[in-house]
């Protein structure tokens, strides 16, 4: 080969390999999974893809499978921007937000020295807000300030005080249960917590809920006829009503008494067996509206008078439905209809004929006691708003809709 068309074909194999890096970057946020956390077994955005596109496509963007994810310029949600980057406690005492060297830190001041600086390694939640994890070596812990979603603002993470600058509360297993698909994890007898990085598998995938895609993967690939049941796999149309309530139970119920380690519940197991409930079952009607929408909806008549009703008869877990009332509305009007027309005691609705949202006024969203956010730069602290899953009538909030509606 001339020299000539040797330089050329250099030129080419360089050209080419630019576009394959260009390409590969570019198409990252098209599976997240392949770029959020390291492949596994368990990772449904690469087993469970070839076959169930259509589903993994849309289930990447619920909140469940961003329940958590790394701490990244794509995933930190809260402003890094001058001016939008602090969080006061007071005259003493702040947390900056800053980027140095490409890592994201909250760094604390104490009269203007630095006091701590921990880097942003995980972040949880997606939609309402997100707080902040970091490791210390194998250990987690909950940085002091978190993002709330309804103001753009940064503000104190719940639980940690407003008034004292705190990094050290750690992250039990349980928080990591129910944010994360796998993690193997060790508690000693004073209650600290130490994770195998190497094993975390962040968000809520497939392989959560359905189990190792392993041997199910391997059996219809060399099985393709057999098609019409989906083997070694868990289906929740195969499972009882209490044990497709439990699998939402683990984690929406809200902190539960451990008999059993973190990540050893499997979809189909009995709950009970794993955790007791942690308030009174008794007392349900009682029950703050943040974190246990599983007691709320069995205190609920629909839920006592109805057989089947379980979390599945209204959300679709596969499917982001955020504010899509009329949708919920529809699964309502499926058990509350009318000789002619979905049925309500208000006369005012049944004049309207409002088929489009039973939800506002049935399941109305409504402030938590648990939650409680103190936003930057605000002196009054605010209540974190709830939809609760409780299914009732609340006369004063149905007469505020309709006011509001015209009537």
């Amino acid at each position: 080969m001339s020299h000539h068309l040797l330089t050329r074909h250099r030129r080419h194999v360089i050209v080419l390999s630019l576009a394959g890096v260009i390409f590969w970057l570019n198409t990252q946020w098209i599976i997240p999974s392949a770029s959020l956390q390291t492949p596994t077994p368990t990772d449904d955005g690469h087993a469970c893809v070839s076959c169930h596109k259509s589903i993994v496509q849309t289930h990447l963007r619920t909140a469940h499978y961003l329940s958590s994810t790394p701490a990244r310029a794509n995933t930190i949600k809260g402003s890094f921007r001058n001016g939008r980057n602090r969080y006061v406690y007071n005259d003493h005492m702040e947390v900056n937000m800053e980027k140095k060297n490409g890592v994201f830190l909250q760094t604390a001041l104490f009269n203007g020295s630095l006091y701590e600086s921990e880097a942003f390694d995980i972040v949880i939640g997606w939609r309402k807000g997100q707080s902040y994890l970091y490791w210390d070596n194998n250990r987690l812990f909950q940085l002091p300030v978190s993002w709330y979603a309804p103001t753009d603002s940064w503000c104190n993470s719940p639980g940690y005080p407003t008034n004292i600058i705190y990094f050290n509360k750690q992250v039990p297993g349980q928080c990591m249960e129910c944010h994360a698909a796998a993690a193997n994890l060790y508690t000693d007898n004073n209650g600290a917590v130490t994770y195998d990085r190497n094993t975390i598998v962040l968000g809520i995938g497939c392989g959560r809920c359905h189990g190792d895609p392993a041997r199910h993967i391997a059996w219809h690939t060399t099985h393709p006829a057999d098609s019409l049941i989906g083997k070694f796999i868990i289906n929740a149309r195969h499972l009882t009503r209490q044990q497709r309530l439990d699998a939402c139970a683990l984690c929406h119920s809200g902190f539960r008494k451990p008999l059993q380690p973190s990540f050893t519940f499997q979809v189909g197991d009995t709950l009970d067996k794993f955790s007791e409930p942690n308030y009174d079952t008794a007392a349900t009607a009682t029950l703050d509206v943040h974190g246990n929408q599983y007691g709320l909806l069995t205190s609920s008549k629909c839920f006592i008078r109805s057989s089947a009703l379980d979390c599945s008869s209204c959300h679709n877990v596969h499917v982001d439905e955020t504010g899509k009332m009329e949708t919920y509305s529809q699964r309502c009007i499926t058990c509350h209809t009318g000789k002619d027309q979905p049925s309500c005691a208000s006369p005012a609705i049944r004049q309207m004929k409002e088929v489009n949202n039973c939800i506002d006024c049935h399941m109305p969203v409504l402030p938590s006691n648990k939650i409680i956010l103190q936003i930057n730069g605000s002196s009054a602290p605010v209540h974190d708003l709830v939809r609760t899953h409780r299914v009732a009538i609340y006369p004063e909030i149905s007469e505020a809709w309709l006011k509001a509606h015209g009537h």
